[in-house]
């Protein structure tokens, strides 16, 4: 993962806590690694700062000795990935503590054990950027990418957030041929990206989210496949299984001709 560089000098003065900061910024960057270093530097959103800042300050009791990264996650995974795998936010613990996406908590547990099994992850676990995991064909991110209060980001720091999103998007564009997103919050998280990546009006009325509900548009345009989210809420309860995302997995791998 890059780590912080100094903002595109086509930003101006604009200053990283503004709340145009990434809708300025985004759309000037040429490449992922440049991408992942920016986005790590954004203050764009008030809350969100206070509250990762302040998680990383005082910590979970179990990780009281380790530095937490405390600072917006990037995506993570391959440059070319044929597949995107679509989160709703970073975990306050999980890769708010650790510096990547779904790392180091429950929910990756899962979701790598699930990518390793479908042979687009070259082992079964994810506990620090360091640890060698490596995806093949995949790239994972967020809709934001802040560990937001309670897991719910505002609508506003959504929408602030969005062009992060929307770039990686683009620069993935030429491969990307399927989104899976995981949970209600990163479908919807989808069709503003539908409008500014592909300039495609999304579908009216939009498809609502399910655990298998495939939308699919039209050439140049990557599917979207909706999977219930990896949380603790699902897998302990049994609402999402193993197998259940072993299916959406190789339905992702089929709808990206692997």
């Amino acid at each position: 993962m890059a780590e912080p560089v100094t903002p595109p000098e086509r930003a101006g003065r604009i200053t990283r806590d503004a709340p145009d900061y990434p809708a300025r910024v985004a759309p000037a960057i040429a490449d992922l690694s440049r991408l992942d270093g920016v986005i790590s530097e954004c203050r764009a959103c008030p809350r969100l700062v206070a509250w990762r800042e302040e998680v990383a300050t005082t910590k979970r009791a179990a990780f009281r000795h380790q530095e937490y990264w405390g600072r917006p996650v990037p995506g993570f995974g391959a440059v070319d990935a044929e597949i995107g795998l679509l989160g709703l936010a970073p975990a306050a613990h999980g890769g708010n503590r650790t510096g990547r996406i779904f790392t180091g908590d429950r929910s990756g547990d899962v979701l790598f054990a699930a990518l390793h099994r479908a042979g687009l992850a070259n082992q079964p676990t994810s506990v620090s950027r360091d640890d060698g995991l490596q995806l093949a064909h995949t790239r994972v991110f967020s809709a934001v990418r802040c560990a937001p209060p309670d897991n719910k980001p505002t609508p506003a720091e959504r929408d602030t957030c969005a062009p992060w999103l929307h770039r990686e998007l683009e620069l993935i564009r030429p491969t990307l041929r399927v989104v899976v997103a995981l949970g209600g919050f990163a479908w919807s998280a989808f069709w503003p990206a539908l409008r500014a990546v592909y300039g495609m009006k999304p579908p009216t009325p939009r498809p609502a989210f399910g655990h298998g509900t495939l939308w699919r548009g039209p050439a140049g345009v990557p599917a979207l496949l909706g999977c219930y989210h990896v949380s603790q809420q699902n897998t302990f309860t049994g609402r999402l299984t193993p197998a259940m995302l072993d299916d959406v997995f190789a339905r992702a791998k089929d709808l990206a001709g692997l």
